[in-house]
C-alpha cells in the first residue's frame, strides 16, 4: 500500500459521521422543521397569559397583567367544572383505554392462522385513520332516539335510553367508542414489541410443561412491561386534553355540566375574544401535563433503578 493511498483512507475515516449520514440528515429536515413552526415557535404566544391583550395593541405592545388571568381563571364559578370533568373524562380513558391495546394485541398474538389474524388486525385499526367529524356523525345517528341501538332495544321490550342527554350514558358512550377507534392503532406498538421475544423462551416453558397462560403472565407480559411504562408516562403528558375532537364533535348544552373540559372550555375564551383567559387555561394544562410525565418518568426511573424511563 502506498503512502498516498494510506492518506486518503485515513482522511475519509476521519471524515465526521454525520457527513456519511446525510441522506439520513436531510430526511429528518422536514420534521423538524413541521415541529419548530407548529410547536415551538406558537409557544412565545403564551406570554399572552400573562398580558391585558388587546388585539388592536398586538402581543408585544398590549400591557402587562402579571398573574391577574390566572386569578380570574381560578376564580371563576365554571373552571372547577370544567377541571372536573376533564380529570373525570382523562382518567376513564387512561384506566379502561391503557390495557385495550395490550390485550387485544395479546389475542392477535395467540392466534395461529395468519391470514385471519392479518384481517382483525387491519379492521381493528382502520378506525384510528377516519376523522372525529365522520365518526361522530356516525355515533350520534346510531345512538339518537329514533337510532338503530334504541331500536334494538324496544325490539327486546325495554324503553329507549338517552344515550346522548344522559350524563353518565354520554361519559359511557364517549369512553367506549374513544377506545374502539384507538385500540386497534394501539395495538400495533405491542404487537411489535412481542415479535422481539425471542422464541426460545417460549420453548424452553413449554418444555417445562407451561401452559398458554402460564407462559403470558411470566414470558409475555414482563417482555411487555418497558413499552407499557414508556407508553404509560406519555399518555399522562396528555390526560388533560381528554380527547378535544371528539367530545367537540359529539357534546351537546344538555351534557355540557360533564362533558365540557379545558380544551371547549379554551375554545369559548376564545370566540368571545377572551384571548389572555384562554392563554391562562392553556399555559395551566400545559404546565400541569409537564409536571405529571417528568414526575412518573422520575418516579419510574428510581423504582427499576433507571431500567423502564423515557430518558
Amino acid at each position: 500500500m502506498t503512502d498516498s493511498t494510506h492518506s486518503r483512507r485515513k482522511k475519509i475515516s476521519l471524515l465526521p459521521r454525520g457527513r456519511c449520514n446525510i441522506d439520513l440528515w436531510l430526511m429528518t429536515v422536514p420534521v423538524v422543521l413541521f415541529f419548530l413552526i407548529f410547536n415551538y415557535i406558537p409557544m412565545a404566544g403564551m406570554v399572552i397569559a400573562f398580558k391585558d391583550y388587546n388585539l388592536g395593541d398586538g402581543i408585544l405592545h398590549s400591557a402587562w397583567a402579571g398573574m391577574e388571568n390566572f386569578v380570574r381563571l381560578f376564580g371563576s364559578s365554571d373552571f372547577p367544572n370544567v377541571i372536573r370533568n376533564t380529570l373525570t373524562i382523562s382518567l376513564l380513558r387512561l384506566s379502561f383505554g391503557f390495557f385495550a391495546p395490550v390485550i387485544l394485541a395479546l389475542m392477535l398474538n395467540e392466534l395461529r392462522q395468519q391470514v385471519y389474524k392479518r384481517v382483525i388486525q387491519t379492521l381493528s385499526y382502520l378506525p384510528y385513520f377516519f376523522s372525529w367529524v365522520i365518526l361522530s356523525g356516525i355515533f350520534l345517528m346510531l345512538f339518537s332516539g329514533s337510532g338503530p341501538a334504541n331500536m334494538f332495544i324496544k325490539l327486546l321490550g325495554a324503553k329507549p335510553v338517552a344515550f346522548l342527554t344522559n350524563d353518565v350514558w354520554f361519559i359511557t358512550v364517549l369512553i367506549a367508542t374513544g377506545i374502539w377507534q384507538s385500540a386497534g392503532w394501539g395495538a400495533v406498538i405491542y404487537l411489535a414489541a412481542l415479535s422481539g421475544i425471542n422464541p426460545v423462551l417460549y420453548e424452553a416453558a413449554t418444555i417445562d410443561g407451561a401452559t398458554r397462560w402460564q407462559q403470558m403472565l411470566t414470558i409475555t407480559l414482563p417482555c411487555l412491561a418497558p413499552t407499557m411504562v414508556t407508553l404509560f408516562i406519555l399518555s399522562l403528558g396528555g390526560i388533560l386534553t381528554a380527547g378535544f375532537d371528539q367530545i367537540y364533535n359529539m357534546y351537546n348544552p344538555l351534557v355540557y355540566n360533564v362533558s365540557d373540559i379545558i380544551d371547549t372550555y379554551v375554545l369559548r375564551r376564545m370566540m368571545d375574544l377572551d384571548m389572555d383567559l384562554a392563554a391562562a387555561a392553556g399555559m395551566f394544562k400545559s404546565v400541569v401535563g409537564l409536571i405529571l410525565i417528568v414526575g412518573a418518568n422520575t418516579l419510574s426511573k428510581k423504582l427499576t433503578q433507571g431500567e423502564q424511563s423515557v430518558w
